[in-house]
Parts: structure tokens; sequence; C-alpha cells
């Protein structure tokens, strides 16, 4: 074999075929998230433009072959030649990685688009990427494939009306950025989901107050436009909504040391924490130094404040950072000079600014301090509920102790009935959670056991919803599977100690299977939500008919797959339907083949890209609050498929 290694193996790609060599890098995935993640940089371009003072509308449309369309009324790009590429600046913006206005901190004081994949990502990992600029009485127009110049910069006659204005008339200036998703990148679809769109255009309303959003999908003739006065507060009070809050919201806003700082506050009865930041308008998913800044300061805040009043009566309650953050709703938003932000990660979803965290943390103590002085009232509700925490967790840690012997969440002490599965890489393993023994019985005899375990776990579990811990470690069936999961609960969870990638729930598909399985995601959603939150949770999916004819037999999943395959078959051939009610009517062998087998099965993946929303649901359906549960049942009751 020849070792040799010369100038002959090395690959340069030029322009911008890496975007297109490894687009996971640039947009995270390239599924249904890195798609929407390439609509929404085209999006915060329009925002950056609003945020500078030159853009109050900003337009999305998506049309029926699942191209997007977005504008502003800005100043509109560029379209002159730079001297030093002898190109107009609009081409060099598009197919240059790292170009454009947001680098040296001039056209933009503050933007979101810096560190972004920008525009010129989107145009390389687009099928048809078109632009149009309306400045100064003229509209020019450029078009793109794939990155690469399709047609060059043009005029459009007045003649000729432009894209923008077949669908926003009288707009004088800005910027029209229309992109196909090339389907070569985008293999699991380009449908570009519309609640995701709405829920993406809501958040960045909200935080860019006064700017109008307009959004057309004319795949359906829907129609949604979005404009909030109050910011920050507006988006507190939807995140809270629906829930029991228990006091009025705290708002502070300072600039210090070229940070402007925007915090909400509100407490509820939750034990859940829920705190969205964002810098320059931009979601940041994964926090930051500008969260890490915020929390350190709200549990300093709160702790002087308790001990300063001498509401602590018990030396050993010692409040910390878990305490203070249990049952907040709290939005954390900066803005900051474009020229010196730093993003961990292309997408995004984390700052990485050290000097932040110094900054809002004194920003945020200095100003919660004044208001607590200020709002005695507020500050001592605040303290009662984390000293209430306090006895909570104590109380947790007690039943823990009470019922398990030391080391019992980790695998020395798996329950009896788990048939444990003999790898022990957790990448490699998967656990179904069967409902009932039976079923479990036929799941043990039917899985492969180099890599699949099987916990029997009967009959209905508790409803987890604002549950305390100590009462959920009480109950024998969750116990047994937060104890099989491994990773632990509450003070004492460990992610590294996750035993199985996969946690597939296996239930009959019926009524009471739907509410055992909904019962299993609420104690997944709300207290294990790391599994959720790195899609390691599944439902598995049993069929619902088994045609035979002959000696064989056609599984069908859904209602409509069987119409479509009885439809298919000659009026002389003989067929019978049987409809499985229960995962026990099935043999270990039908029930592999059907929805165990890697290779044959249907697993549906539970994720929650919206927290927000997945929260609320949660909680309506869940919560012992009767009204908000009645409304949504009637609301969506037309949806509903019976199973008479």
């Amino acid at each position: 074999m020849d070792q040799k290694y010369t100038g002959q193996q090395i690959v340069v790609l030029e322009g911008l075929e890496p975007v297109r060599k490894r687009p996971a890098m640039y947009i995270g995935s390239t599924d249904i998230t890195g798609l929407h993640h390439c609509l929404n940089e085209i999006i915060d371009n329009c925002i950056d433009e609003a945020l500078a003072g030159f853009a109050k509308n900003i337009w999305v449309i998506v049309h029926p072959d699942n191209s997007a369309t977005i504008a502003d009324d800005g100043r509109g790009i560029p379209v002159d030649i730079m001297p030093k590429y002898k190109k107009p600046a609009l081409e060099v913006i598009m197919t240059t990685l790292h170009s454009g206005g947001k680098f040296e901190g001039t056209a933009y004081k503050i933007s979101g688009g810096l560190h972004g994949v920008g525009a010129a990502c989107v145009n390389a990992l687009s099928n048809l990427y078109q632009v149009e600029v309306r400045q100064d009485g003229k509209i020019y127009s450029m078009e793109f494939s794939r990155g690469k110049v399709k047609s060059s910069l043009t005029t459009i006659p007045k003649t000729k009306v432009s894209l923008l204005e077949k669908l926003i008339p009288n707009t004088v200036s800005g910027t029209t950025v229309t992109f196909s998703p090339d389907p070569e990148i985008f293999k699991e679809g380009i449908e570009l989901d519309t609640k995701t769109i709405i829920r993406s255009l809501k958040d960045r309303a909200y935080l860019t107050s006064k700017i109008y959003f307009h959004f057309f999908d004319q795949r359906d003739g829907g129609e949604h436009h979005y404009y909030f006065e109050g910011g920050i507060l507006s988006l507190l009070s939807e995140i809270n909504k629906g829930k029991t809050v228990l006091h009025p919201p705290i708002y502070l806003h300072r600039a210090d040391s070229g940070i402007d700082t925007e915090v909400a506050i509100q407490y509820n009865d939750s034990f859940q924490e829920n705190t969205p930041s964002f810098v320059n308008i931009i979601n940041t998913h994964e926090g930051g130094s500008h969260l890490s800044g915020f929390k350190t300061a709200l549990t300093k805040s709160i702790k002087d404040y308790a001990e300063r009043k001498e509401m602590v009566k018990n030396k050993d309650d010692s409040i910390t950072g878990d305490d203070v953050r249990e049952g907040l709703t709290a939005i954390i938003s900066i803005k900051m000079g474009s020229k010196d932000l730093q993003f961990e990660g292309q997408t995004k979803g984390k700052l990485g600014n050290s000097e932040v965290q110094p900054i809002v943390a004194k920003i945020v103590r200095e100003e919660l301090d004044i208001f607590f002085e200020e709002h005695p009232d507020i500050a001592k509700t605040i303290v009662g509920k984390t000293l209430l925490t306090i006895q909570i967790r104590k109380a947790t840690k007690a039943a823990k102790d009470a019922i398990m012997r030391k080391g019992a969440f980790d695998s020395l002490g798996l329950p009896g009935k788990l048939a444990d599965c003999q790898s022990k890489k957790p990448e490699e393993c998967e656990i179904f959670v069967v409902e009932g023994d039976s079923a479990g019985g036929s799941a043990k005899q039917a899985r492969d056991r180099k890599f699949q375990a099987i916990l029997p776990l009967w009959g209905k579990g508790l409803n987890t919803e604002s549950m305390r811990l100590d009462k959920i470690v009480n109950s024998d069936k969750f116990k047994d599977l937060i104890i099989a999961i491994g990773m632990g609960i509450g003070d004492s969870l460990n992610p590294e100690k996750l035993r199985y990638h996969r946690i597939i729930l296996m239930a009959d598909a019926d009524v009471d299977g739907s509410h055992i399985n909904t019962l299993w995601l609420t104690l997944l959603f709300r207290h294990l939500s790391y599994t959720v939150e790195k899609g390691y949770v599944y439902i598995a999916m049993p069929p619902l008919y088994a045609v035979k004819q002959g000696k064989s037999i056609k599984y069908a999943y859904t209602e409509e797959e069987k119409e479509k395959y009885l439809t298919g078959l000659s009026t002389d051939e003989k067929y019978s339907v049987q409809r499985y009610k229960g995962l026990g009517e099935m043999n270990p062998e039908q029930l592999w083949t059907t929805t165990m087998n890697p290779e044959t099965r249907i697993l549906k993946r539970i994720t929650i890209a919206d927290a927000q929303k997945a929260d609320e649901v949660f909680r309506t359906l869940m919560s012992e609050e009767v009204p908000p549960r009645k409304k949504f049942i009637v609301t969506h009751a037309h949806l509903a498929t019976l199973d008479i």
C-alpha cells in the first residue's frame, strides 16, 4: 500500500463549497430544524435593519412549492461595485462566507446576524436563490443557484413588476430574498412548518417591540400579523399564561459598559424553571454568559435579602441557586455591539463573551436590590417560595433515604422486573417500558437481548404534573422506572449515568394506552427532561390491524393504510381483518416483527422544539385546573379519531 502523503492529496474547497460539503457544520442538521434555521437567518438579517432603525415591516411568504420570500422595508443591500473584488457588493455578500456590514460595527451597531451562517450559507443550500433590492427609485435583481451566480445583477425595468410588488405593493426601499431549499441537501423534505414559523415570528415580535411582522402562507391561505408594544413583558405574560403567578412581574432595564440588559421576572406555583435568554433578538437556547450572570445575581440578591430581613429561621436552611429558580419564569434579553459579539457554534445557541457575565450580574444585582427594597411584599413572597422549596427538598431527600438503600439509583440495585440487556454502552441500548405483565412477557421473549431491555409497568401511574418529588419516588411504578433509567432524579440526577439512549414507551393502541403514555411522558418531561431534550424518548407504534390472506399477513398501522391495502385486493381474494386492542394479543414473533425489530418497526421520537408550548399543553391537560382542560377538549374535539 502506498503510504505517501503529498500535496496532490490536499483538497481545497473554494467559495461556498465547504457549506455544501458539510452542511450540518453550518446549520446544525439537514432535517427540518436546519431547514428552519436557514429561514431564520434571512429573517434575522431583516431584523438587523429594524434594530438599526431603518425598517418597520418584515414580511414572510411561503409559496405552494415550499420556497419562501422574506422582505423588509429597510435600506436595501448595497449594490455598488467593490473595488477590491470588482463585483457588486450584493454578489460578494451572497457568495462569500464572513462578508457583510456587521464585522466592523459601522453599518450595524447591534446585530444578531454576526457569526451566524448568514445569507451566503443559505444561498449555498438553495436550489434557487433570488434577491431584489429596492434603492433610489430602482429595483435591482440577481439570481443564484447552489451558491453560484445564475444571472448577473440587472435593473428591473419599470414596466416589469418586482417580486415583492406582486405581494406587498408600495414599498419604496428594502431587500427581498426568495430561496428554494435544495432537495439534495434536505433529503428528509423541504416542507416548511407553519407552526414553527409562527412561533419564530411571534417570539421575534415580542423582542422587537413596535416592529410589524407579516406572515402569508400561500399553501393554505393563512395570514398572521404580529406587533407588540410591551416587549419582554408581553412575552412573560404569554409564557405564564394559564399558570398561577405569585406576584406582579418584575421588570429591570439598564445599560452599562456597552451592554443593554432587560430582565423580566415572575414566579408561579410550579416546580419548573423557565429562563429563555436572548442576545440581539437571537434565542440563545443553550444560554451562555448573560444567563449565568443573571442566575448568579438572582441567587445572591434573594439570599442576601432573606438574611438581612432575618427570614431564615433555621441556620441549616442554606439558600442555593436551585432553590431560588424553582417556579421561576424569567426572560433575559441583552443587546450589545455586533463587533464584539461571540457565539459558540455556527447556530448561535450559546453566548461566549466571558466579559458579559459580570456586567449582567452587576446590573441585575443592583437593580433587583433596589426593587426588593421598594417592593417588600413581592420580595417576601419570593423568599417565602424559596424557603418552601428548601423544606420540600429536605422532605424529598428524607423520603429517598427512607425508601432506598444507598446506591439504589445506580445499576447496583436494578428492579426485579427489569430484563436488562447485555450491552453496557448507553448509545447501543434501548429500554421498552411496557404496559402490563402480559405484554411484558411477550416483549421479553421477542427482544434482542444484546441491546434491548424490557421493564413491565402494570396499570396507570401517577399524574406527576405539579407533584412533589418525595411522592414520586414513593410510587413503586415510577421508582422502578427511575432506577432502571439510571440517572437519578431531583438533586441526585446525573445525566452521565443514563443507561439507555432510547427510552421506548410501548402501550396498547387504544385510549387507555394513550393515557398511560401521557402519564409516562409527564414524568419524563417534568422531572427527567434531559432525556426528552436529547431526543432519547420514543413512542412505539404497534399496528392497529392484521389483514390475513392465506398464509400471508399484512400489518396496517393506521385506518387509512388498512383501507388502502384492502382497496388494492381483487374481489375474489378472501381475507380476514383482525383489530388489535392490546399488545398482549400478539405472540412474541408478531410483536418483534411489528413493533420491536429496528428493521421493520415504526417509532415516534418525542421532541420539545417548542418548550414553551409543550409546557402549556402539559399544564392544561394534566393539572388540577378543570376549565382550561375543558376548553382545550371542546376546541380540539373535532380533530379526534374515535375508536368506538
